[in-house]
């Protein structure tokens, strides 16, 4: 199995807690490199797709999946395309001197 990844169930969870309390604190998100790359390599992947969610911690998320040329979302863990998860959010993993960060 590919690193970071979560399930379905759980991804479903997270994305309806987020829709039902959105978290307005957050301003950015901290992609680890290996999440975009093995989503990008998984076959059939053009594009990429990303979705907002709650943990149960109440820590705001980022999930990334591959979308294939017909923009469906490639989730299938028997195929090995995952819904990926170890996103940091922003705040507080940020870089306050960033132009984005302070204007």
């Amino acid at each position: 199995m590919a690193e970071n990844t979560i399930t379905l169930e759980q991804a479903q969870k997270w994305a309806s807690n987020w829709r039902n309390r959105p978290n307005q604190d957050v301003v950015a998100f901290l992609i680890p490199e290996v999440d975009l790359t093995q989503a990008i390599a998984e076959e059939n992947t053009v594009n990429i797709r990303t979705y907002l969610g709650i943990d149960e911690n109440n820590i705001t998320k980022l999930m990334i999946v591959g979308v294939d040329k017909n923009g469906k979302d490639l989730i299938d863990d028997k195929n090995g395309q995952y819904i990926y998860d170890f996103s940091q959010p922003c705040q507080p993993n940020c870089d306050v001197d960033s132009p984005l960060f302070k204007f």
